[in-house]
């Protein structure tokens, strides 16, 4: 890597193979710990991310100061390597797996795994498992350190997708989820000083509602008339193995960190009783598929994509989240030519951009003039995270990107109700609001933007009606409308917006 952050290139612009053999960072603890982290460098807003806090649980230690302390000194041993990647971003970290296998930090990671979540292949729940945690703790730690740890395939599990298909996803056992839980820990104190502002996916201290502010303030404020929205076709199964494994070693010198994430992307998978294993692909569903996601467009996309802004005529604006990403140009002559580009970028290196949800539009300020001159009509829009984004304007007359609710959202989600409603059919009214009144809410909670309140109006309607007709086909007397009324108001809550505007928050954070 260069002084800069950048890695390697070479030239084709690809980043080049880590040599083995450079200095390593195998005594990183002994560096001086910073009294405290730099909350406020003097970098970019969108690069300064907190660390993640514990999670609350009543110990089961009875010394709590000693509790405390050995919290408290596992973070500072990441402090110390956070700061070593901050300051130098050629290191290459030699020892790192002590602080994964540390019985410690396994424990934590435990604690921090939802209590809920399905079992994996094994059908140890996180229950079963925290009866006797010391011991099956003990007993995980010292497989680590031995080499005799080996993670089982993942259970193959479906959800549904908006447009009716299905979405595959992995569920761990729950060893495999701890371990993975404390990993990501560990290499977030190094990538977290690499990863670029525009990445908000899967990250500590950011996540969806940031990406979608950047977004619009980007829109607003820059001369952006063009906009490439796209989606990677089937990111997570086509990921290079390979690469992947190249990626982590600009950074990671451990062999034995190495040799343990390989060791989860050829797990495989198990579904109706039959094991596939794959050299392309990582799984969905497991803690430390996020990351490595990441990593491997921080490489593929993110570092290449800065590199040719620089030589980009006009402005440039890009936000990401995940395999889901967002440019806006100035230029349609420059837009054209970095989707080209960026095709075979990404063939390079096994992804392919999704040929229906990649498309470039005329988007920003200037469209709808633009557009009216040339008697074409309104200007196009465009989805991102759950919302279609228009070219509205204020009330004085100025542009304002508006964001509305995906319609499709909107039905898949109606679609789901309606069946769990016919679950419910014969539960108490008490219960059935009680059930709607927390998917209202949690509706609000994530669409509850500033310019959606209609569409929150429309779909709290569409649940009210849904809700009837349930009731309705309880009793062959039929339930009146207001009497449905006096249900409606008392469980279903009025739409409201439960986020600033994106100029607002952003302003906040920086």
């Amino acid at each position: 890597m260069s002084a800069s952050g950048e890695v390697p290139l070479d030239a084709q612009g690809s980043p080049k193979d880590a040599t083995p053999g450079m200095h390593g960072h195998g005594k990183s603890d002994s560096r001086v710990v910073p009294k405290k982290p730099p909350n406020k460098a003097g970098s970019a807003a969108a690069e300064a991310v907190e660390g993640r806090r514990l999670a609350k649980r009543n110990s089961q230690e009875g010394d709590q100061h000693r509790t405390q302390s050995r919290e408290a000194e596992l973070t500072a041993a990441l402090l110390r390597v956070r700061e070593a990647a901050r300051r130098n971003k050629e290191e290459r970290f030699t020892a790192l797996y002590h602080h994964i296998t540390d019985i410690d930090r396994l424990r934590q990671a435990y604690w921090e795994t939802s209590k809920s979540a399905a079992a994996g292949p094994d059908g140890v729940t996180w229950e079963q498992y925290g009866r006797d945690l010391e011991r099956n703790l003990q007993d995980l730690a010292g497989r680590l350190g031995r080499g005799a740890y080996h993670p089982q395939p993942v259970r193959r599990v479906y959800i549904p997708k908006a447009d009716g298909k299905r979405r595959p996803l992995g569920v761990p056992a729950l060893e495999d989820k701890i371990v993975q839980r404390a990993t990501v820990e560990v290499l977030n104190a190094i990538y977290e000083q690499d990863f670029v502002g525009f990445s908000y996916g899967f990250r500590p201290g950011r996540g969806q509602h940031g990406a979608l502010d950047a977004v619009a303030v980007a829109l607003d404020s820059k001369k952006v008339n063009w906009v490439l929205d796209a989606d990677i076709r089937g990111f997570f199964d086509n990921l290079a193995q390979r690469w992947m494994m190249k990626f982590l070693e600009h950074r990671i010198a451990d062999q034995r960190v190495l040799r343990l994430i390989q060791k989860w992307l050829r797990a495989g998978v198990m579904e109706d009783g039959k094991l596939t294993v794959s050299e392309v692909g990582t799984v969905q569903g497991g803690s430390i598929s996020p990351l490595l996601a990441n990593i491997y467009l921080h490489y593929v996309f993110d570092l290449w994509l800065n590199s040719r802004r620089k030589k980009m005529a006009g402005d440039v604006i890009v936000v990401r989240y995940a395999d889901d990403f967002v440019i806006g140009v100035q230029y349609r002559g420059v837009a054209v030519r970095l989707l080209q580009e960026l095709r075979e970028r990404y063939a390079k290196f096994g992804l392919e951009l999704h040929p229906e949800k990649t498309r470039l539009i005329e988007f920003g300020r200037f469209a709808d003039r633009t557009r009216r001159e040339r008697g074409e009509g309104k200007p196009e829009t465009f989805n991102f995270l759950g919302f279609t984004h228009i070219c509205g304007k204020t009330r004085k007359g100025w542009f304002a990107v508006k964001r509305l609710t995906m319609r499709k959202k909107v039905t898949a989600k109606l679609a789901a109700l309606k069946e769990e409603l016919r679950q419910r059919q014969h539960q108490p009214v008490r219960e059935q609001g009680g059930y709607l009144r927390s998917v209202v809410e949690g509706h609000y909670r994530y669409y509850g933007v500033p310019g959606n309140r209609e569409a929150l109006r429309s779909f709290r309607t569409a649940v009210a009606k849904l809700w009837w007709r349930t009731l309705k086909r309880r009793s062959q007397r039929p339930l009146k409308w207001t009497r449905m009324l006096n249900f409606i108001q008392r469980w279903l809550p009025d739409p409201r917006i439960c986020h600033p505007y994106p100029d607002q928050r952003l302003r906040v954070t920086t």
